[in-house]
């Protein structure tokens, strides 16, 4: 992979982590709620690799 499409590649999950703060502080939702889902959305992950 190119060094361009590297670096592109890091500032877009930047910026999609940055957004998705961003749009979670706006409409209110709990800090606890977000930790949730991205535990959740981790542990799925590692069970659908696990299991292959």
């Amino acid at each position: 992979m190119p060094l361009t499409h590297f670096l592109g590649l890091i500032a877009l999950v930047i910026v999609a982590a940055g957004l998705t703060l961003w749009l979670a502080f706006y409409t209110g939702l709990p800090m606890v709620a977000l930790m949730f889902a991205a535990l959740a959305a981790s542990l799925i992950l590692t069970w659908t690799r696990v299991s292959r």
